[in-house]
């Protein structure tokens, strides 16, 4: 074996790794601020920062800057521990860095100047989605090139989460971003009407299903039994729920199309496969959290564990209310309303943020030679400020959105409508105060990541780790 294989990349790693903290800081303060908006509507400067453009330039950089550097980061990482091998096409995976900054920093000048498809979650413009399948396919060459050139037979599951994500978000890219360009900076969808809705929901349920929920139970199975130095509770279960999870996701689009132009039997089997999906998220939350079976003391001590269990509860949480909501009759109240916004960010902040900040905490002192990070203590106040931040964050919004829901079909004995527009706007106003606190409580915790990781790497070594050799295997 040569010198440069007997070592696995770390050097990628680490790149991706830091933009995860700074990228995930730079997100979630455009969140702040389009949520300081709404509170106090004075902060709509021009056109370039209002909330029509920040909103999102936000919802990008939190889900392909901060979830997207996440996800390379640790799989990355997990590929190579798990396959005994280094990286495959160290230049391809450099690429695959560089692109992706490349692809993020495009989002951040042309969403404010107004440049968008308006496409929920695609709106970045052709040119733009040119380069994130030029990554993308880079980013599937290095990471089933190093799965072909595995010492081990066995795939790990959590691979097998990573791997499903990567080939799915690519095949709900290229589909829902086919368009016919005009100019550099505008094109129109290939598709028209209800069918150009119908592809959308489908890219943006499966965003949700497979960038922000596949990628990142693959995280949650390598570093949840690490942490805890306990193997996965059921591997039968995660094989189960690999299969059950994957099958279903891809149809539950439709649920954001009730009682639109989209034809009824449709909305029902989006709805139907919405409520089927309770099972096997349940059942892979089940499986994470019983990993702590005989070993729940650590939970006591151990920071970084109380991310990863309570990001999985957070999960638990948002895959019940999340085919709850996809029922018709629930949707009739919930469509439209704060109450989705809720349920989003419990997805996003307590589940997606919380077990990616767990993984990279558990990265960070590993990729720079270190025992642990610079302070552990520190790592415990970033989990309750950010455990506060959400709870608020999500429970202003159920209230607001609840009442919002309930104003908004009230009806008087003659049949007029009880509030006008404006009283329900009037009477979210004190929760999205409230939200905007929540999100200040979770940037807060992200700026003390920050200050912990750099901390952790001052004094660090970045050498690359030796490839332990698998048992009975002579390198």
């Amino acid at each position: 074996m040569s010198e440069t294989q007997s070592t696995y990349n770390y050097k990628v790693v680490r790149q991706f790794a830091v933009m995860t903290v700074i990228w995930g800081i730079v997100g979630m303060l455009v969140g702040v601020i389009i949520a300081a908006q709404l509170v106090w509507p004075e902060l709509n400067f021009g056109p370039y920062l209002s909330y029509g453009r920040l909103r999102p330039l936000h919802t990008n950089a939190v889900i392909f800057a901060f979830g997207g550097c996440a996800l390379f980061a640790t799989s990355y990482y997990v590929v190579q521990r798990t396959s005994h091998a280094r990286l495959f096409a160290g230049g391809l995976a450099a690429f695959t860095f560089w692109g992706w900054q490349l692809v993020i920093l495009a989002a951040a000048v042309t969403l404010p100047l107004g440049f968008t498809s308006g496409k929920e979650y695609a709106e970045l413009e052709w040119p733009i989605d040119i380069l994130i399948t030029l990554v993308w396919v880079s980013y599937a060459v290095v990471f089933f090139g190093t799965i072909a050139k595995r010492t081990v037979s066995h795939i790990y599951v959590a691979n097998w989460f990573y791997g499903a994500f990567i080939i799915a978000v690519a095949l709900l890219h290229l589909v829902n971003s086919a368009a016919i360009p005009v100019s550099l900076t505008k094109s129109y969808s290939a598709y028209a009407g209800v069918q150009d809705a119908m592809v959308q929901w489908w890219y943006g349920h499966n965003a949700v299903g497979f960038f922000l929920t596949a990628g990142f139970l693959g995280m949650m199975y390598y570093f949840v039994p690490k942490q805890a130095g306990r193997p996965v509770y059921s591997y039968r279960l995660s094989v189960v729920h690999f299969w059950a999870l994957i099958f279903t996701y891809m149809w539950a689009g439709p649920h954001h199309l009730h009682y639109t132009a989209l034809p009824d039997w449709t909305q029902s089997v989006g709805m139907i496969f919405s409520l089927i999906l309770l099972a096997p998220s349940w059942g892979g939350m089940i499986n994470g959290i019983m990993t702590l079976s005989g070993a729940w003391n650590k939970l006591r001590d151990d920071p970084i564990l109380k991310f990863l269990i309570t990001s999985l509860s957070f999960y638990g949480m948002s895959t019940f209310e999340g085919p709850m909501m996809s029922i018709k009759t629930v949707n009739a109240l919930s469509h439209y309303t704060d109450w989705t916004v809720g349920h989003v960010h419990s997805g996003a902040l307590g589940w997606v943020a919380m077990v990616s900040i767990g993984a990279i905490y558990y990265l960070l002192p590993r990729l720079f030679g270190k025992a642990e990070m610079s302070s552990v203590k520190l790592i415990t106040v970033h989990f309750w400020v950010a455990t506060i931040g959400v709870v608020l964050y999500i429970a202003s919004m159920w209230i607001a959105g609840v009442m919002q829901g309930l104003m908004w079909r009230a009806v008087n004995a003659d049949g007029t409508l009880t509030y006008s527009f404006v009283e329900a706007v009037k009477g979210s106003y004190p929760f999205w105060a409230i939200r905007f606190l929540g999100g200040v409580l979770f940037l807060s915790g992200m700026l003390i990541m920050a200050y912990n990781m750099f901390k952790t790497i001052a004094g660090g070594k970045t050498e690359d780790v030796p490839v332990v050799a698998p048992v009975g295997h002579h390198a």
